[in-house]
């Protein structure tokens, strides 16, 4: 987070238009919302579209995120149009000897042997210094399999640490991660780092499904000569029996409350209460009466009548 001297930059949400935005979703949004302006901040929106895209979905979540009371600063961005800004980064690590070619499937690294305390499917490292002969047989390989050989970052750390807003100081394990995939698409950990700092975000909130990337995402960042954000990761919302909340749970979108009578108001006052504020019927209120550290730190487990 920047120091009182520094001024602030922004705070940002970044849906993937794949479908309609669940509670869990909007919850998640609106805090991004209101710490980014209760600090000062920029807010900006980006639209994650490099896959699973669905006809429609952007501007449907648009209107959602419109209708709790949100608004964002400057232009949306799509990902879908930001590919030369990804090249140019892979081609800065490149010349940094930082990036290798990878043969291996999915499937090969789920299943091969990890180094002690990994997490289960670490990379192994497994084409990291292959010869040229090895090389040339993993790409033969690949064209076989019509594919491209990803692209991985050639890493010398084995963790990174980052400031969390409410998990304090959190040091995670740091990979040779892919920086492009087999199918040609840039990879989610470099395209957010680009994309943060190209839009000066300094303030990453987001679900603590995440927080386990933030590491890996903050040492790219730093190899990249790029500002490392501070990050603010929430609970998740979870239906009855535990599990991450999904569109399969029910009437768990806006549009769907909606056809049952509630009103967007309505599901804010609902979303505020399980921050622990009552009363609360827009974003506007919730940026008035929430106070950061009362943020619950166990999951949102989500209950609605039928």
């Amino acid at each position: 987070m920047p120091d009182a001297t520094t001024p602030p930059g922004a705070g940002r949400y970044a849906p993937s238009p794949s479908g309609d935005l669940h509670l869990g979703n909007l919850r998640t949004a609106l805090l991004a919302w209101v710490l980014a302006r209760r600090t000062g901040r920029a807010f900006r929106l980006r639209v994650e579209d490099l896959d699973r895209v669905k006809e429609g979905s952007e501007q449907r979540q648009l209107e959602d995120l419109a209708a709790l009371g949100l608004d964002w600063d400057g232009a949306v961005v799509r990902q879908s149009e930001r590919g030369s800004a990804y090249a140019q980064a892979i081609a800065a690590l490149q010349a940094q000897g930082r990036v290798f070619e990878c043969y291996c499937t999915r499937r090969e690294i789920l299943e091969a042997p990890s180094a002690p305390h990994a997490p289960p499917g670490a990379y192994p490292g497994t084409c990291r210094d292959l010869g040229a002969a090895a090389r040339e047989q993993g790409r033969t390989r690949m064209h076989e399999l019509r594919r491209e050989p990803a692209l991985r970052l050639r890493t010398d750390v084995a963790s990174w640490q980052v400031q969390d807003l409410w998990a304090g100081e959190v040091t995670g394990t740091v990979d040779d991660l892919v920086l492009r995939r087999g199918d040609g698409v840039v990879a989610y950990n470099l395209a957010v780092v680009v994309d943060d700092a190209a839009a000066g975000v300094d303030q990453v909130v987001r679900a603590n499904d995440l927080l386990s990337s933030a590491p890996r995402q903050a040492h790219l960042a730093h190899l990249l000569g790029l500002a490392e954000p501070g990050y603010a990761h929430v609970p998740l919302a979870v239906n009855a029996e535990g599990a991450r909340l999904a569109k399969r749970d029910g009437a768990v979108t806006l549009r769907d409350r909606r056809e049952r009578g509630e009103a967007a108001e309505e599901v804010v006052e609902r979303i505020g209460h399980s921050l622990g504020v009552v009363g609360c019927r827009s974003a506007h209120d919730l940026l008035e009466r929430w106070d950061p550290a009362t943020l619950p730190r166990h999951p949102w487990t989500v209950e609605l009548p039928h």
